[in-house]
């Protein structure tokens, strides 16, 4: 009889340690799980899914404005917000239940209630202590809001989705993948739409051709780009509205100021440091390679470790946890080759890495396309498709792999399974493409770019 209320006992109820909990249960685990929100953690409730459903309902605008093409008359339409935000609580409600019968159905016994590790071994939950064996700390992220005067008069990406109502005029705090996909989202629906960020182009971190090809994409939209700006402080007026101060004293009038400037680890009131588990400057929990912590018996995955904060990657660090606790197999995350979407309007999707990164290891080779979609051809939207390929130049193999485009996600997704396998440039173009699409074109660029001139004296 062992020891321990629990063979692993899993801290937070989201991506990863919902998919950890469940694999170690079925591979003979005892294991018990703590939720002190709503099952499913930020991409079920506010993140991935409710936003792709705004996404899904921005789109249908482009689809009225380029129906007309095509022969058909759109008559009068209007949009319902609340009526979205309806039909999108019901959604994240059935998959809340979902959630909760594949964890009872898989033997996984849940919590109700935020733990709190005593020490290396227990964790409170409310008024009851659980002793485990192995712990995992799986509870993600939460919006950063930056230290500006008047801070309080925003709201985070968290809160729009329990918005009462549509506002008439929003100013987006952020460059990032949230920022330009609530951009697009805002701008859709009708919303007078400003993006403020601090750099010269949005999405740091993706390769610079999209970023300057995605900033083009939405200036025609109509979102408003503020790059290069810094905010002084937010001021609320007396009509309700608020006032967005910038550095030069410019000021921009919203309904709704958003801030989307990142997420960042939720540590506070774990317990960790009496439990001796070290935290990084940014309080994400420190792991080694295998995703132990400082402390031996307590494990951490998912966003809570600040690595990469995406859905998949904490499905795949639980599972491989899992597997190596309680199977016995040691089962790599390939982090070198994550793809990855962002849902902005158009969309963009990677894998691999940028043409800087690329460059920086050595001697590369690059193949690029930028084209109007065969459906604007009729449509007469004035939106073109960007597609770039950066391939390592000694041994022919396919580095990074970026687009920026309808379906970009659904289409690059295809490609990672390729660039998983180690594909080559020479097998991308034996490859016979799907006609007529926007994919083929990525295994028909023939000829790479020139080489960029020496800069520098």
């Amino acid at each position: 009889m062992s020891q321990f209320d629990y063979d692993y006992f899993v801290i937070g109820a989201g991506s990863g340690g919902v998919r950890s909990a469940r694999i170690a249960s079925s591979l003979g685990a005892r294991v018990g799980i703590c939720e002190d929100d709503r099952l499913g953690g930020t991409c079920v409730n506010v993140g991935c899914v409710p936003k792709k459903l705004m996404v899904y309902a921005a789109g249908y605008a482009d689809h009225m404005d380029d129906a007309a093409g095509f022969g058909w008359t759109v008559g009068d339409r209007s949009f319902s917000w609340p009526d979205l935000i309806a039909a999108k609580d019901a959604e994240i409600a059935r998959l809340n239940t979902v959630y909760g019968r594949i964890l009872r159905n898989a033997g996984v016994t849940i919590h109700q209630g935020r733990g709190v590790l005593l020490d290396p071994q227990t964790v409170q939950v409310g008024d009851t202590s659980f002793t485990a064996e192995h712990i995992l700390i799986a509870t993600g992220g939460q919006p950063f809001v930056p230290e500006i005067p008047g801070a309080e008069f925003g709201i985070t990406s968290d809160d729009v989705f329990t918005l009462p109502e549509l506002p008439s005029r929003v100013v987006i705090v952020g460059g990032g993948y949230i920022a330009v996909e609530f951009a697009g989202i805002f701008n859709a629906l009708g919303v007078h739409t400003t993006m403020v960020y601090r750099a010269a182009l949005p999405l740091r971190g993706f390769d610079q051709d999209v970023r300057s090809c995605l900033a083009d994409e939405i200036r025609k939209r109509g979102v408003h780009l503020s790059p290069d700006t810094h905010i002084s402080c937010l001021e609320k007026r007396d009509d309700g509205a608020v006032n967005v101060v910038l550095e030069d004293q410019t000021v921009l009038v919203a309904d709704v100021v958003l801030f989307a400037t990142g997420r960042v680890p939720n540590t506070d009131g774990l317990g960790l440091q009496a439990a001796g588990v070290n935290v990084g400057d940014r309080g994400g929990v420190d792991v080694d390679g295998s995703w132990a912590t400082s402390v031996p018996g307590i494990w951490a995955v998912g966003d809570v470790i600040d690595k990469v904060q995406l859905t998949p990657v904490a499905l795949a660090e639980g599972m491989a946890l899992a597997k190596r606790l309680f199977g016995g197999v040691r089962q790599r995350v390939p982090y070198e080759i994550i793809p990855s979407a962002v849902f902005s309007q158009p969309n963009v999707g990677s894998v691999g890495i940028s043409e800087l990164d690329a460059r920086a290891r050595g001697s590369v080779r690059i193949y690029k396309s930028h084209f109007r979609p065969m459906k604007h051809t009729l449509s007469g939207r004035d939106e073109r498709t960007f597609m770039k390929i950066v391939v390592d130049d000694a041994s022919d193999v396919v580095l990074g792999m970026h687009m920026v485009g309808p379906d970009a996600g659904e289409i690059i997704q295809g490609f990672a399974v390729a660039m998983t396998c180690g594909a080559t440039k020479a097998q991308l173009d034996a490859t016979i493409g799907i006609h007529p699409t926007a994919a083929e074109e990525l295994v028909t660029m023939r000829t790479a770019e020139p080489e960029p001139e020496p800069t520098g004296r």
